[in-house]
């Protein structure tokens, strides 16, 4: 199943994609007249945890049922060319990101391989097809970096690496906004890297993706490909880093976890190529889909 928040007719909601359609079903339309459960989750969050996830994804499977059945099925769903993106899972109690997960990335940065840890402020966040500002009055050297997200699903502490997969609900893609001038100067990752954090467009169900292996990662400016990595590159696999992240931090569901950037972004080119306001830029990872931002 492929999960997502938006705005529908000027009101936040949230919803399930539509299978072979661009238009979303609206959970809690589908609750209110097809559900048991008066108290129903109102966002994606509270039915992230609110549910044990095999659970949730039984009832929604249930609801869609229910609702392809009904002759006014149309009733439920809002077309993608109607709504507004937002970011699946807003806010999180967390968004945690590793750098320097890919060993070339490292190396092209000139920097150590040695695995760092970082926050991005929960207010950054934004969703797909969203435009974000290029940010001229704060830094020259605005940068992308495409990545793997992972949601949690359930309380996660002191996980074992073999079991740490259990406790996720689902993956998503995140461009990791960084802009670099800052990064140096301020000596520190978190002002740098809060000025935008786009992640979507959905939370993809972790049955749809059965394999973490080889699931490749593609970063698109205007078009040209500037990142073509794969997970197979990480250091830490998902499972590693979950567990690793579990013994300091007492995960929580809709905690997302951004695992590392393949080699590719503009920092670690001969030329730096910047973004620059009329930009467009386009991650996609195979089997969850593709997260588009706009500089204005």
């Amino acid at each position: 199943m492929k999960f997502l928040s938006f705005s529908y007719k000027d009101t936040p909601t949230y919803g399930v994609k539509v299978k072979r359609e661009d238009s979303a079903w609206i959970l809690p339309k589908l609750f209110e007249e097809f559900g048991e459960d008066k108290d129903y989750p109102k966002t994606l969050l509270e039915g992230i945890t609110k549910y044990n996830t095999l659970d949730f994804q039984e009832i929604v499977r249930t609801l869609v049922e229910k609702a392809e059945a009904d002759d006014n099925n149309h009733l439920f769903k809002a077309p993608f060319t109607e709504i507004e993106f937002l970011a699946p899972v807003a806010p999180p109690n967390n968004l945690i990101c590793f750098g320097r997960n890919y060993k070339k990335h490292a190396e092209e940065m000139n920097n150590e391989v040695s695995l760092t840890v970082f926050t991005k402020a929960n207010s950054s966040l934004v969703g797909d097809e969203e435009s974000i500002d290029a940010f001229t009055d704060l830094t020259s050297e605005l940068d992308y970096e495409g990545e793997l997200g992972v949601v949690i699903g359930k309380e996660a502490h002191n996980v074992q690496p073999h079991l740490a997969l259990d406790y996720v609900y689902g993956y998503t893609i995140v461009n990791d906004i960084t802009a670099r001038d800052l990064q140096k100067s301020l000596k520190q990752f978190f002002l740098a890297k809060s000025l935008a954090a786009p992640i979507g467009p959905y939370i993809v169900t972790k049955d749809e993706v059965p394999s973490l292996n080889d699931v490749s990662i593609v970063t698109k400016v205007n078009d040209e490909i500037r990142q073509d990595g794969s997970t197979r590159d990480m250091i830490l696999p998902v499972e590693e880093i979950i567990s690793e992240v579990s013994k300091y931090v007492k995960l929580m569901p809709g905690d997302i976890i951004a695992t590392g950037s393949p080699e590719g972004v503009a920092a670690g080119m001969e030329h730096p190529d910047f973004l620059e306001s009329g930009d467009v830029v386009r991650v996609s990872i195979n089997g969850i889909g593709t997260l588009t931002t706009y500089i204005k």
